[in-house]
């Protein structure tokens, strides 16, 4: 009986944790997100200066978040994440529009690609 009760104990700090992981997850991409679409907002009204600061405040704002996400996620998509973001950094400082904003849409979409990647759904599992 004790074994029983240990095992679902364990079973579900698992299934708690990982809720409260992909929740954590979700929250900080739908914030990078936003952030994003401030970015390419600013981009197409030109506002060039505007879009560096938010650009910086993105790259901050994901040093800080993204601690503890290596414990969780394939060390392959924080680095692709990482590498995109120095590259919407360059675009943005040599003011070109089109693939700044090319690849603000490729960061977003990774990034928005990591919670459904990481959810515990029948379709993961198996």
């Amino acid at each position: 009986m004790r074994l029983l009760v240990s095992l679902l104990v364990i079973l579900a700090s698992i299934v708690g944790l990982s809720f409260w992981t992909n929740d954590s997850l979700q929250s900080s991409t739908e914030h990078l997100s936003e952030q994003i679409d401030m970015v390419q907002a600013d981009i197409q009204d030109e506002q060039w200066e505007t879009a560096a600061r938010q650009t910086a405040d993105i790259e901050k704002y994901w040093t800080k978040s993204a601690r503890w996400w290596p414990v969780f996620l394939d060390h392959q998509e924080m680095d692709n994440i990482e590498f995109s973001l120095s590259k919407v950094k360059a675009y943005v400082n040599s003011r070109d529009t089109a693939l700044a904003l090319g690849q603000l849409e490729e960061l977003k979409l990774m990034l928005k690609h990591i919670p459904e990647k990481e959810a515990l759904t029948i379709k993961n599992i198996l």
